[in-house]
């Protein structure tokens, strides 16, 4: 896999990738703008210009986004829901502004209606941003969730069940997040698990429909479905849990995304990326030269 860590772009745009350049990042994730906000201001072509600059100047493999949280698109007709589309459009407009391959979404919940009716709700939901973006090559990755309250996507049947009513397929893919996994019930701490778990997704979604992973050891407990991440080697999943994971060949190029607690100086993701790396094979190496 390649790595890499979520960035903060506190001071523009382009200095999420200055901070993951700083610490070598292979890859980085962004906000578009701010995660707890409805709406952000377009960018400015000075920022889209630095961004550009700093993109073009370093050797980063990927950089790609994560949608706000208060975006919902499983949510019943409500003003909220309406937001929710209203953000998700600007979202992909800003993404794609920046050149973005994808943007990270969680599924929504669907907030007590049922995950038949969330689901449904989520697949209109999208039809509705596809339509209104259909010049940007942006596609939504839906990620797998922990399952907490009525969170949909914690079962990999039920992002099939989005990708298979959604009338734009090619827009969507997944990440998959290691924490969110284990806390939905997916035992990812031996070599059989974690292909338990891909399999299931090979099969009712496809491989080639994975486009990033989410690198995060979990504080809680298999099947608690509790969405508590933690540094790598330090959870419940544990260290060598990750020595499989990073080392299987069918994901060699795509990014493995740190989401794990971090302080200003970043020396937890310097910490986290030296475990990662640490357990990466030596053939699996020579082939990422």
């Amino acid at each position: 896999m390649k790595f890499g860590a979520h960035m903060s772009t506190s001071g523009g745009v382009w200095k999420a990738l200055e901070r993951g350049i700083g610490i070598c990042c292979d890859i980085v994730q962004i906000f578009v703008k701010n995660n707890m906000q409805w709406f952000g201001k377009p960018l400015q072509s000075a920022d889209l210009a630095q961004y550009a600059d700093q993109f073009a100047q370093n050797k980063l493999a990927c950089v790609f986004g994560h949608t706000g949280y208060l975006i919902n698109l499983a949510a019943q007709p409500s003003s909220n829901r309406d937001k929710s589309l209203k953000s998700l459009i600007q979202e992909i407009g800003l993404a794609t502004d920046l050149g973005l391959p994808f943007l990270v979404m969680h599924p929504g919940a669907h907030l007590g209606a049922g995950e038949q009716a969330g689901v449904g709700r989520v697949a209109e939901g999208l039809d509705e941003v596809f339509r209104a973006t259909k010049d940007s090559p942006v596609r939504i990755a839906l990620e797998n969730t922990a399952g907490q309250g009525t969170c949909l996507g914690h079962r990999i049947s039920e992002l099939a069940a989005i990708h298979q009513k959604v009338s734009k397929p090619q827009r969507l893919g997944i990440c998959l997040d290691t924490a969110h996994f284990f806390a939905a019930g997916y035992d990812l701490r031996t070599s059989a698990g974690w292909d338990a778990a891909i399999m299931e997704v090979e099969n009712m979604i496809g491989l080639k429909e994975i486009l990033a992973f989410h690198l995060n050891d979990s504080k809680t407990d298999l099947g608690s479905r509790v969405d508590r991440h933690e540094h790598i080697g330090k959870g419940k999943i544990g260290r060598e849990a990750f020595r499989h994971i990073v080392n299987d060949a069918r994901f060699l190029d795509l990014p493995g995304c740190l989401e794990t607690p971090k302080s200003d100086d970043l020396h937890e993701d310097v910490e986290n990326l030296a475990v990662l790396r640490s357990l990466v094979a030596p053939a699996q190496k020579k082939s990422l030269r």
